[in-house]
């Protein structure tokens, strides 16, 4: 018991003591006392002004020159303050003297920035709230000179600087956007005085709600600039509750662009610089969505790969408490009325655009980079009311990490405070309703950036978690001993000042250096400087952007973290001027000037228009394909208001296969509800002409929606029939218009409708795969069940059809009972491939679905064994959502890969912590209720299994449940089992699925198989139509992946972050993920079906469909291969390479998720020689 008792002391000794990287100090040690104090009351409050809590800011300079930070804090109501920097982390407040106090104005944004080029740092006050526009003159304080005091004098003039703007003003970034030498200013203005209306409508256009461009016109006679609001002229006029500004060169052309984050509905705004004085809003072009209550951002390298990232924060909670308290149900109209208003589309999570380099557009022509949202991957989606990001490197590692502020005094979005003011309002006094408003406050947020996109919360280790309603905020080196402090602007509390402990006088844990830029006459603190940073492998890059996060202004200083690494191998500083400078071998540790008259070499931001080295290039318009899918919005979840996603939005599936007889692959583009299928005819010269396929009229049945679509010779007669599996979730389950369609060729294309010899079938489908599994020399059906429409998620039975035709006359047998009963209300079901995947020379079936296993039966003798709990990963249940096959390693068998959700998205699950589904009806109306599951956390942090969707729409769906949790509150707290009773769940059908990541799956023979991740990139939207092949000819197959799925329900919102990719393989069963400039690969939308097929001039060719948007066409630029057509009996291939391994190539009818391939192999120089099989088992050999 004794040495029981020393350990639990010595254990809380330890944690007692256990050192944070961050220390707070108090104001008794720093001098700094500043409080953002707001005090209620009738005439001021958050009821009538719903912006009454943004907050103030922070602004570093160093006004008085003496090499230390001072700090310049904004307030509400109170004085703004000015903190001289004494040194050791102690300041003086000096604010009356410097005469900066800004006393009377509702500050918000304080800018510093030398505006009269004298070398002394002035302060810009960006100020707010006043119904007298002369309170809302923004303010100018013109720094003077150090006096004998040592303490700076400032006088006010913004009105000698044409910058006493009356609007109301959020925050100034400065900019030289005409690149004449001298800085700009771009003003980002939210009219505030009354609550902010969410409605989409046009908002008011008086001048006073308009952000502003002020060009810097220098006057000679006064010797300082006078600025002129050039906003019109330079197409500066979108409306918008700006809240954050950035200034970045996004598009990497030397001229800087202008991001703007905005509130509420208003869509943010990303400024493209057009280099003639205008600006032209890309943001659509750029993001794919955006925050909806987008506050602060930042803009910074967080995967060191020389592109700027984008990170924007919105107020979604973590813990579960306060998501079901705060967060509202879905409504699919408002999320339409942003998709056909030509708004962004917007959802309540911070948004992390990853920066994906230049896309390639047709005729391999570069263009603007493309971004995809991880903000789910990287875990930082959810912060709460968050206000100010900063990405920085606190630790010196040489990775930017993230720290990020947020807090509200008065939570006004909680539900339960909403629906009693809606209930109390004209019965109880204004301040009794305010009262009722909850006081809630949280930490800020800090994740640490472990490198390779992982960032893990670190908060409580980094000292960081006092609760606090925390504002604007600003990271810098206050006591100049190489790390990053931070400083924090706070509501009714004392800001915080964090001492980061990393290095201290004594010792350098961790190797560091600061680059100081001179920008000579028109720009001395060099602003718009860009640094790139090269040691070893590594490369860091800085923009020299003071304006950063949330109504704060960082210092004028790069900050590089660099682990162990004591010499730099090289600095290059690229400035505004176009020229650069070359610094080589510096040395770490130390503060390092650079000057603007050293930088002799000219610059130039001019990227090749080109792409010349990718693998594919887009020949879309040049094959003359204008195919574009239509399908009207149909909302799945008006009947089914707990769906995890859309069951009507997967199509279009392609085949390939020589349609008309000349020799040529051509394709069928499946149809849908709204649109015929369609035939893709190649002509002799590579161009394709479109013919609108007869298939189905609109009746009173409706038009079918294929799914899995396959052109292949059912009745022996040579040429290319069609099956059509439909699918959907747009009519009542059991409805004849899922029954396939099957069409006779008549051997030059034309098309007859036979449905007599084919099973009359009403399940709604998803694949359909053929194979001669039974030997008999003809071409049998997989066809996979997908829903059960108006019933998610209980399972469906998928088939088995053995081609019983003969002597031309066409029949098909439903086998399923006798050859597989296993498949029988099997699951949901989204691919499946036949494939010989023990090596036994019989053809077996893989099949994959949602809250399944990938699933594997074993042919024996012409029926089906389920083996899947021996193959080793029969554990591993997952929305696996396609698969692709081929011998990745080059060892004689077949691997596959699987796609699947992926990581990048709100549904996350493991073994200890599964995703689950009760689906029952719970409320005995006659209709399935099914509520998902997920763990999060508890208001103590306990991870619980909560139901996934908030009370809204858990009560839209059961409305019974709306007098058991009569407040949000109750709900709030409510796991699944509280929900309901085990006598409730004892007999509903529960599913669950603890792995989401796309794999690939390692046959080890013995039919063992082991599942390992695909790499990041591909782990980022869930996985569709994949296509195997040797894309560099290095005789190793590679995968291109379309991905997405723009039918997920709308809280999470869109999973869309990929834009196609292209994984190379290295022959032993690792990928490596291209970009799109080296793998010319780009499909960004709601990308489905891919397939291969030969061009008329023997090239190798992919084709992607998108869902509603454009099916575009590749080439191979690989022209050391030629293809070898195969004969309709060949099943396999035995490839031997120029190494001589090895590899087996099947020969498929049906290739991946809606996708039919042609029918050929690729024939390289990393390729000695070809053997093809027959079903017959006869062999030839091709050299």
């Amino acid at each position: 018991m004794k040495t029981i008792l020393i350990a639990v002391f010595c254990l809380l000794l330890v944690s007692c003591t256990q050192k944070t990287l961050f220390k707070k100090l108090s104001s008794e040690e720093t001098g700094i006392a500043f409080n953002n104090a707001i005090q209620e009351n009738d005439s001021l409050n958050t009821l009538d002004l719903e912006f009454l809590y943004n907050g103030g800011g922070v602004a570093v300079g160093d006004f008085n020159k003496d090499g230390l930070p001072d700090l310049y804090f904004t307030a509400s109501v109170t004085s703004n303050k000015l903190y001289l920097n004494k040194g050791n982390l102690k300041f003086e407040d000096v604010t009356g003297k410097a005469g900066v106090s800004g006393v009377g104005e509702w500050s918000n944004a304080a800018s510093v920035i030398d505006i009269n080029n004298d070398g002394f740092e002035d302060i810009y006050v960006c100020t707010t709230i006043k119904s007298d526009p002369q309170q809302r003159r923004n303010l100018l304080y013109i720094n003077e000179g150090k006096q004998t005091d040592g303490v700076p004098r400032f006088k006010e003039m913004a009105s000698a600087y044409g910058l006493a703007d009356t609007s109301y003003a959020v925050h100034a970034a400065f900019l030289d956007y005409d690149n004449d030498g001298d800085l700009d200013m771009y003003l980002v203005t939210t009219k505030l005085a009354k609550r902010a209306s969410t409605s989409l409508g046009i908002r008011d256009t008086s001048s006073e709600d308009y952000d502003r461009l002020y060009r810097n016109d220098w006057n000679a006679a006064l010797k300082h600039p006078v600025f002129t609001d050039v906003s019109k002229a330079a197409g500066i006029h979108q409306h918008g509750y700006g809240l954050g500004v950035a200034v970045v060169d996004i598009n990497k052309d030397g001229w800087k662009d202008i991001y703007v984050t905005n509130d509420f509905f208003s869509s943010d705004h990303l400024y493209i610089n057009n280099k003639n004085g205008t600006f032209t809003d890309e943001v659509r072009d750029y993001f794919k969505h955006t925050a909806r209550n987008a506050m602060g951002n930042a803009v910074a390298d967080i995967n060191n790969d020389g592109l700027e990232d984008v990170l924007t924060v919105d107020m979604n909670p973590e813990d579960n408490y306060r998501k079901k308290k705060n967060m509202s149900g879905y409504n699919y109209y408002e999320y339409q009325r942003m998709l056909y208003d030509s708004n962004e589309l917007q959802y309540v999570r911070n948004t992390l655009q990853l920066n994906m380099g230049p896309r390639v557009n047709g005729n391999d022509s570069i263009g603007a980079p493309a971004f995809g949202d991880i903000s789910f991957y990287t875990g930082t989606a959810e912060t709460d009311w968050s206000w100010n990001p900063s990405i920085a490197d606190f630790d010196n590692d040489g990775n930017n990490d993230i720290i990020i502020t947020n807090g509200y005094p008065r939570d006004v979005t909680d539900h339960d405070f909403i629906a009693f003011r809606g209930m109390a309002k004209g019965f109880i006094k204004k301040q009794d309703i305010i009262n009722e408003i909850p006081i809630v406050k949280i930490p800020n947020y800090a994740y640490k950036n472990n490198g390779n996109l992982k960032f893990e919360n670190i908060t409580k280790d980094w000292g960081l978690d006092e609760p606090s309603f925390s504002n604007g905020a600003v990271a810098v080196d206050l006591d100049n001993d190489g790390d990053l402090d931070y400083v924090i602007n706070n509501i009714n509390e004392e800001a915080f000042v964090y001492e980061n402990t990393l290095n201290d006088k004594e010792k350098t844990q961790k190797n560091y250096i600061k680059i100081a830029f001179d920008g000579g006459a028109q720009n001395t603190k060099g602003i718009g400087a860009i640094v790139e940073l090269y040691y070893g492998k590594t490369k860091q890059v800085y923009d020299n952007e003071p304006c950063r996060g949330y109504l704060s202004c960082t210092d004028t200083k790069a900050f590089f973290g660099l682990d162990s690494t004591k010499t730099i191998d090289s600095l290059v500083i690229r400035w505004p001027n176009l020229t650069r400078q070359t610094i080589k071998g510096v040395k770490a540790n130390q503060l390092l000037t650079v000057n603007i008259a050293n930088a002799h070499t000219p610059d130039s931001w001019d990227a090749p228009q080109i792409d010349s080295t990718a693998l594919f290039t887009d020949i879309t318009a040049n094959a003359n394909i204008h195919y574009k899918q239509f399908e009207a919005d149909y909302i799945d979840f008006d009947k089914e208001r707990l769906l995890p996603h859309k069951f009507s939005q997967y199509g279009p599936g392609l085949a390939v296969a020589d349609i008309n007889g000349d020799g040529l692959d051509d394709m069928y583009i499946g149809g849908c509800t709204d649109q015929n299928g369609s035939l893709l005819l190649q002509q002799p010269d590579g161009k394709f002409i479109q013919k609108l396929f007869p298939g189905d009229s609109i009746d009173s049945r409706g038009r079918p929606e294929n799914m899995g679509v396959l052109l292949f010779d059912a009745d022996g007669d040579g040429d290319n029939d069609l099956w059509c599996a439909n699918g959907s979730n747009e009519y009542p389950a059991n409805s004849s218009t899922y029954a396939d369609r099957f069409y006779i060729n008549d051997g030059k294309g034309n098309f007859r409708l036979d449905t007599t010899v084919i099973p009359l079938n009403y399940t709604s489908k998803s694949c359909l795969k053929a194979a001669d599994y039974d030997g008999d020399g003809d071409l049998d059906l997989f066809i996979g069940g997908r829903c059960m429409p108006g019933n998610y998620p209980m399972p469906v039975s998928s088939f088995i059809y053995r081609n019983d035709s003969h002597n031309g006359i066409i029949k098909f047998t439903d086998v399923t009972a006798s050859v597989c009963k296993d498949l029988q209300k099997i699951g949901m079901v989204c691919d499946a491939v036949w494939t010989d995947f023990d090596n036994d020379g019989a053809t077996d079936l893989i099949v994959t679905g949602e809250w399944m296993p990938v699933t594997f039966f074993k042919n024996k003798g012409g029926k089906f064994e389920n083996i899947t709990a021996q193959t080793g990963i029969a554990g591993q249940k997952g929305w696996w959502s396609s698969l692709a096959a081929g011998d990745f390693d080059n060892d004689g068998d077949i691997d596959y890969i699987a796609g699947n959700l992926g990581l990048n998205a709100f549904v996350r699950g493991s073994d200890k912590e599964p995703v689950r589904v009760y689906a029952k009806d719970f409320d005995n109306n006659g209709n399935t209720d099914a509520v998902l599951t997920l763990y999060l956390k508890d208001q103590q942090g306990v991870r619980r299994e909560y139901p996934a969707l908030t009370r809204d729409d858990i009560t839209s769906q059961m409305p019974a449940l709306k007098k058991k949790y009569n407040a949000y509150k109750d709900f709030a707290v409510a796991d699944i089992h509280q929900m309901f009773t085990p006598e409730q769940l004892k007999d509903a059908l529960v599913l669950e699925a603890n792995n989401f990541t796309s794999c690939y799956i390692q046959n080890n023979g013995n039919g063992k198989f082991v599942m390992k991740p695909l790499p990041q990139m591909a782990q980022l939207a869930p996985l569709n139509g994949m296509q195997t092949g040797d894309f560099n000819g290095d005789g190793n197959l590679d995968v291109a992946i379309c991905a997405n799925d723009y039918g997920n329900e709308i809280t999470a919102g869109r999973y869309d972050a990929m834009n196609g990719l292209v994984l190379l393989g290295d022959g032993a069963g690792n990928f490596t993920a291209q970009t799109i400039l080296q793998s010319g690969f780009f499909v960004p939308g709601d990308a489905k079906a891919l397939v291969a097929l030969t061009g008329a001039d023997n090239s190798y060719l992919l084709a992607a469909s998108q869902n509603k948007d454009d099916l575009k066409l590749f080439k191979s630029k690989l022209n050391t291969q030629h293809m070898v057509p195969v004969q309709s009996a060949d099943r396999v291939a035995y490839i031997t390479l120029s190494d001589g391994k090895k590899r087996k190539e099947e020969l498929y009818f049906g290739t991946s998720f809606l996708s039919q391939s042609a029918r050929f192999i690729t024939k390289n120089n990393s390729i000695k020689q070809i053997e093809i099989v027959n079903a017959k088992g006869e062999r030839r050999v091709v050299q």
